[in-house]
């Protein structure tokens, strides 16, 4: 996965690496509770929160396959058209974001504020998507590397401490359920570092492209 974008610096398996990260994390456990019936992955544990009264912040913790798609549908703007690797790409994304998609149940019987910041959200992923498109058709442009990166930085950031706050916010409510204390998962450090590995990646190709417009 390359780029004919200025500003690309051998960052392609950097940002690959970054995103492969992402989503493993979100599908291994986050919440290792006291006992295997209590221990929840990324994609499970939003809806398990709901029942400790969390209420509509419990989205944070929707938002890595959220942010995860966005990246790779922004990475994309920098590719081709004509190849089926962007298309399939897309698809992917678009497919991620869906593991944030609220329940039947949910959208037919729960207050919109659980369920209506998700669809927003994956609905905008359809926006970004020919977003994408229409910029890949462009061809080169510094201009457009600077708000390519400059997305993926903001995204990156956001995806790393939203998430961790979510959880970090409900692992107290969760300890005092159970009675027992709560660890962090594996899937949390995971996001983390794969969000802030996307942002590092993006900042060294913006820090590149702020040095070849002063020279």
């Amino acid at each position: 996965m390359t780029s004919s974008q200025p500003g690309e610096r051998g960052s392609a398996l950097f940002l690959n690496a970054s995103l492969t990260v992402i989503l493993i994390g979100y599908l291994v456990v986050w919440l290792p509770g006291p006992a295997v019936g209590l221990q929840f992955i990324g994609v499970e544990l939003g809806e398990w929160i709901k029942f400790l009264g969390v209420g509509a912040s419990r989205n944070l913790l929707y938002l890595p396959p959220i942010t995860l798609s966005l990246m790779i549908l922004v990475n994309t703007a920098a590719w081709p058209n004509r190849r089926w690797q962007s298309w399939a790409a897309r698809g992917l994304a678009v497919m991620v974001s869906l593991l944030a998609f609220p329940s039947i149940e949910a959208i037919r019987f729960e207050p919109s504020s659980e369920w209506l910041t998700r669809l927003l959200l994956i609905g905008l992923q359809l926006v970004v998507l020919v977003i994408a498109a229409i910029a890949a058709g462009k061809g080169p442009s510094r201009t457009r590397a600077i708000l390519r990166w400059s997305t993926l930085l903001l995204v990156g950031v956001v995806g790393a401490l939203l998430p961790s706050w979510g959880y970090f916010s409900v692992r107290p409510l969760v300890a005092e359920a159970v009675g027992l204390p709560i660890g962090v998962g594996l899937g949390v450090w995971m996001n983390g570092v794969g969000h802030l590995l996307t942002a590092a990646v993006s900042f060294a190709n913006l820090r590149a492209l702020w040095s070849e417009n002063k020279q």
